[in-house]
């Protein structure tokens, strides 16, 4: 497979589960909580707004949001561990396999 087709099919990956994320809705009780010292609200704008113009930009970051994308993925690292009983895992794990998606990176195993 030539380097294209690749980006198409991430490309692709992304904006499929970029449109399911965006169905879903933010985790009741969550507005205002951090986990692990990170503001949830925060760290799932900031991230949402990466994958969003990684989306609208052709599949590319400029260097500003593609570190604030790295800051994300290390701020996802740490929260996930720290989920609790109704703080939507899936919401959360939805949004790190965008982040290295996107950024390139290769998610962890899921636990």
């Amino acid at each position: 497979m030539d380097s294209t087709s690749g980006n198409d099919e991430l490309e692709s990956a992304v904006s499929h589960l970029w449109q399911e994320h965006l169905q879903a809705p933010f985790p009741a009780g969550l507005r205002g909580a951090e986990r692990a010292g990170i503001d949830l609200v925060l760290l799932d704008a900031d991230a949402a707004g990466c994958v969003s113009a990684w989306l609208s930009g052709g599949g590319s970051l400029d260097d500003g949001r593609r570190s604030v994308l790295h800051r994300c993925i290390a701020d996802l690292d740490r929260i996930l561990p720290a989920l609790g009983p109704g703080d939507d895992t899936p919401y959360w794990q939805r949004m790190y396999r965008l982040s290295c998606w996107v950024a390139r990176v290769d998610p962890r195993p899921a636990e």
